[in-house]
């Protein structure tokens, strides 16, 4: 049990290390991606920083195969170079052994990833589009899905717009059952306007059989209320960033996936995106786990033996390669082109499997 503590302490020190490297040059990239892309808007240097902080556990998040490969390799060179691992052959243990800690650390970092880091991510990354979003206009345009419908609102600099729609058709470029709310530049609600179905083209919505109130005068809305077949209102949305906002998880926290999965069909959108993102990130513990083992894998040799650069470079292209493999079954199963749980969970199990059955070719021959 000192000797499992030993090697997981050792190996928790490689990670802290590798991340804060890591860490620190992507961050480095990113603040000046983010100076880049808002070059002669006015953001501050504390604005662009504050980005840059923002998109940190995102960040964190999607390297962490990448961390555990290396935080490996970094244990295990070092462990063949000092002979450790030779010492522990020779009292009768094997060094497949060795192993068990780190993996342990893996598993025991999987589900803070899950439990933890994704909710932070989540609550992140959705106050980083609309910090984005405020940079570059006047006006914040979001969108949420609730039991009531879909609701959306667009800014600009003559107020806000609140949109509620009953339901959508499956791409979100048509809404049914639409309700405008407007809001002039003081807050108050200047118009409200109920349509059959709304249909966002060339920077405005084309309103089917609409009936418009106005708002904010002393006069009956309902008497100075007029009817339409066609109206058309301004708009700041497009299509694209409603379709980015439905189909990216990244926002929702992993707890409320369910439910917002159950609401993103009874508004009538696909949610096999969403599907896939939930069982992916489910499966995170394992996959790492398999990051482990195939690094632990090529770097569990004594330095005498030579060919440390090469087993190296094996153990980060096949962790590579691996991650690759799961992107790509995602896409598959986001598209419809394979199950659900086989996109998901097939690449993880068979990482470990794959490192299993390397390590045991190295140690058992």
């Amino acid at each position: 049990m000192i000797l499992h503590f030993y090697f997981a302490r050792r190996f928790v020190a490689s990670l802290l290390i590798i991340s804060a490297v890591l860490m620190a040059m992507v961050m480095l990239v990113d603040l000046i991606d983010q100076t880049r892309q808002f070059a002669g808007q006015g953001v501050s240097l504390g604005q662009r920083l504050g980005l840059t902080l923002l998109n940190a556990p995102t960040t964190l998040s999607q390297i962490l195969p990448l961390i555990m490969i290396l935080g490996t390799v970094a244990l295990f060179v070092t462990l063949a170079r000092t002979s450790e691992l030779v010492v522990m052959r020779a009292a009768g243990r094997s060094a497949a052994r060795a192993v068990l800690a780190p993996v342990t650390i893996a598993l025991l970092i999987g589900v803070f990833a899950i439990t933890t880091l994704g909710p932070i991510v989540a609550a992140t990354s959705k106050r980083y589009l609309a910090l984005t979003e405020l940079y570059r206009s006047d006006g914040v345009s979001t969108l949420s899905v609730s039991e009531n419908g879909l609701w959306l609102r667009q800014g600009s600099a003559e107020g806000q717009t609140v949109i509620r729609a009953g339901r959508s058709n499956t791409d979100a470029s048509v809404l049914y059952d639409v309700m405008f709310v407007a809001y002039g530049p003081s807050g108050g609600p200047v118009r409200r306007i109920e349509a059959a179905s709304a249909t966002l083209q060339n920077g405005e919505w084309s309103l089917r059989n609409a009936k418009v109130w106005p708002l904010g005068t002393d006069a009956n809305p309902e008497v100075n209320a007029t009817t339409h077949d066609v109206l058309a209102v301004p708009s700041t949305l497009t299509l694209d960033r409603i379709r980015e906002s439905l189909g990216s998880p990244t926002g929702v926290s992993i707890w409320d996936m369910p439910a917002f999965i159950r609401q993103l069909e009874q508004a009538g959108f696909s949610a096999r995106r969403h599907h896939v993102w939930l069982q992916s990130e489910l499966a995170q513990p394992v996959f790492l786990m398999g990051m482990v083992l195939v690094a632990a894998a090529f770097t569990m040799r004594h330095i005498r033996f030579g060919g440390t650069g090469t087993a190296v470079l094996a153990a980060v292209l096949l962790g590579f390669g691996l991650y690759f493999i799961r992107s790509f079954a995602q896409i598959l199963g986001e598209n419809g082109q394979i199950p659900v749980m086989l996109a998901a969970w097939a690449p993880p199990v068979a990482s470990i499997l794959l490192a299993m059955g390397l390590l045991l070719q190295a140690e058992d021959g």
